[in-house]
This record gives C-alpha cells, sequence and structure tokens, in this order.
C-alpha cells in the first residue's frame, strides 16, 4: 500500500511543549552568554582598577614604566624588556608558522587524495590544537635545548609557541580553503589553468581574508602563552632589553606571572598595569591585522 504522502510528520507532536522547551533552551544560552561577558566585565574592571590605584598609590610613572627594562626593586621595575620580547617572539612566531602552515592546508586540501591517511591527519591536527601548551615547551625543552644544546633565545621560544599555533592555523586555513566553490576552481582550469595555477592565483586569493583571520586568533593566543615559555627558561624580570633572536627569552606574560607573585603590593600593583598594557598590545595586533584583512577582503 502507498505511503500517505499528505500525513503531517508533526500532527501527534505536542507543539506547545516544543515551542517550550525552545524557550527554555534560548533562555539558558542567552544567560550563559550574558554571565560571561558580566564576568569578564568584572575582571577587566578589577584589573583596571587596581592599575589606577596603583598608580596613584604608589606614584607610578607610566612613561618611566614603559621605557625601563625589569628590577628587583619595585620603584625602578620597568616592561620595555618585556614587550620588546613579546613582539619578537609573536614576529618570529609568524615567520615560523604561517608559511608552514598555510603550505600544509594547501596541499592537504587542494594536491592530498582523499584516503585514510589524510582523514587521519586531519583528525590528529584538530586533537593537536587542543594539546595543552605545557606540552610544547617540553617538546621543544627536550629537543632544542637539552639535546641539540641549544641556549635559551629568542628562536627557541618562538618555535615554541610557533608549534603551539601551527594546529590552528592549518585547521583554519584549510576551512578558508574548502570554502571557495569547487565551481571557481573548474571554471579556472576549464580556460587552461594548470592546477597550480589555479590555487595560487584564484583560491589563495578568496580564501586570504580567513587564513588572516586565523593566523590572527592564533598570534593572539601566543602572546598570552606563559607555560612553554617557562619551560624553555624564560627570563624573569629582564633587565636587558633583547633587540635580536639571539638575545634571552622573556615577555610581558612571564614578566607579569614574575609580579605576581611577589610579596610587595606594589609588584601587584606593576603586574595589573603589566596587564592593561598586554591588552593593548593585543587589541592593537588583531585592530591592524583585521584592517589588512578587510582592505584585502575589499579589494577582492
Amino acid at each position: 500500500m502507498a505511503a500517505d504522502t499528505n500525513r503531517n510528520p508533526l500532527a501527534e507532536s505536542d507543539l506547545s511543549r516544543e515551542h517550550l522547551k525552545n524557550r527554555v533552551f534560548l533562555t539558558i544560552c542567552f544567560g550563559a552568554s550574558v554571565f560571561g561577558l558580566i564576568t569578564l566585565a568584572f575582571l577587566i574592571g578589577d584589573i583596571i582598577w587596581e592599575a589606577v590605584y596603583g598608580i596613584v598609590e604608589y606614584d607610578i610613572d607610566i612613561v618611566n614604566f614603559l621605557t625601563t627594562p625589569g628590577s628587583t626593586i619595585p620603584s625602578q621595575a620597568g616592561l620595555l624588556a618585556a614587550v620588546v620580547g613579546s613582539v619578537l617572539l609573536v614576529f618570529f612566531t609568524a615567520v615560523f608558522a604561517f608559511g608552514i602552515g598555510v603550505g600544509t592546508a594547501i596541499y592537504l586540501v587542494e594536491f592530498a587524495p582523499d584516503n585514510r591517511v589524510t582523514r587521519l591527519i586531519d583528525a590528529n591536527l584538530a586533537n593537536l590544537a587542543g594539546v595543552p601548551s605545557v606540552v610544547y615547551g617540553l617538546v621543544v625543552l627536550g629537543l632544542l635545548v637539552n639535546n641539540i644544546g641549544l641556549a635559551r633565545i629568542i628562536l627557541v621560544g618562538a618555535v615554541a609557541l610557533a608549534l603551539l599555533v601551527m594546529p590552528i592555523i592549518i585547521v583554519s586555513a584549510m576551512e578558508a580553503l574548502r570554502s571557495v566553490p569547487d565551481s571557481v576552481r573548474n571554471g579556472s582550469q576549464a580556460i587552461g589553468a594548470t592546477k597550480w595555477q589555479t590555487v595560487r592565483r584564484v583560491v589563495l586569493p578568496a580564501a586570504l581574508p580567513g587564513i588572516l583571520t586565523g593566523t590572527i586568533l592564533a598570534l593572539a593566543r601566543a602572546i598570552g602563552e606563559t607555560a612553554p615559555l617557562l619551560m624553555v627558561g624564560a627570563l624573569v624580570g629582564a633587565r636587558h632589553v633583547p633587540w635580536g633572536p639571539f638575545d634571552r627569552i622573556t615577555a610581558m606574560t612571564v614578566t607579569i606571572f614574575e609580579w605576581a607573585f611577589e610579596f610587595d603590593a606594589h609588584f601587584h600593583a606593576l603586574a595589573a598595569l603589566g596587564i592593561v598594557v598586554l591588552l593593548i598590545v593585543l587589541l592593537g595586533m588583531n585592530g591592524i591585522a583585521i584592517y589588512l584583512r578587510n582592505r584585502y577582503e575589499t579589494e577582492v
């Protein structure tokens, strides 16, 4: 007997109950979002309040704070060495991770065959993105510092951070490449372009805004990491400003970490002020990168 095609599949369901479930679920999601935003606002407000209180209470000169390296004396401690170290670390992290990450994504999406090996690699990349950051620090410590004997320099810290963010860059770049319609590829090859020409001149420019977004998020995570830098021997309270890749590792997160565990309340005020500086640097980097991404997307 033929099936009744006019039968309503929702006729026997209680729609009022389903609507109630839907409203409850939306309320829970909205409440969770508001709770997270309120918690974040209180946290940032507390940090800013402690930083302002420290400036007033301990008469902290912000210009001197930003132009002075670290010190064991709180009235003479500054953040210059840590800021320069963080900028160098992020720069070399981007140099190491961006090219390798994007190249890997291009190969896996555009050239690699669809078999068990590539599917296994895809799954492992997603798993690697969730590995704790301290693990990458231990790997670099064992391979580069203990076995090869490299010094605890900026390049070693950049390698640790590059390993940390590379899975994020690869996964985001793969998703950006997959978002480009196949009709674009087929049209390019139909007019005589080779596979590589299609990828280089058609697919990659279309996917570049998404690739830059993933890179921005990855570098934002890198600049806020402390554990892998401590594992490879980052210098806390650096008294000398690192000006090159072969200088000793130091970073804002490591310096803030040290100040936060000092007994002197003056150091706690410096830590809060350092967090504010870190947030400003992070927002500035993201703003510049987002501006470049949007400008490129508009031109494309």
